[in-house]
């Protein structure tokens, strides 16, 4: 009992609060603020971003862009061993099987 009545409070509140916020989101007063501070927010992260970066680099540490690099060139030469691999098989397979049909 005490349960569906906190569920219908709770119902009622999300409807009157989610009718509210739909119409303060839509309002051009707060969207353009909102906006300019998420450029803002944005902006400061890039020159946040770019900080560490030299940071980084001024102790001779990777930066975030040196390791990606790094991370996708292992990954390349994982796939081309794999490949590689895949080959030998195959050589192995068709040498063992040419080996076995001229003994028979």
């Amino acid at each position: 009992m005490i349960w569906d009545l906190w569920k219908q409070g709770f119902g009622a509140w999300e409807t009157t609060t989610s009718q509210y916020m739909e119409k303060l989101l839509q309002n051009p007063a707060v969207l353009g603020p909102a906006g300019a501070m998420l450029t803002a927010a944005m902006k400061t992260k890039a020159a946040t971003d770019k900080a560490l970066a030299a940071w980084w680099s001024a102790f001779g540490l990777p930066t975030r862009h040196d390791q990606e690099r790094a991370l996708h060139k292992l990954n390349q030469l994982e796939s081309r061993l794999y490949d590689l691999e895949e080959q030998l098989v195959d050589a192995r397979a068709h040498a063992h099987s040419t080996t076995r049909g001229e003994r028979a």
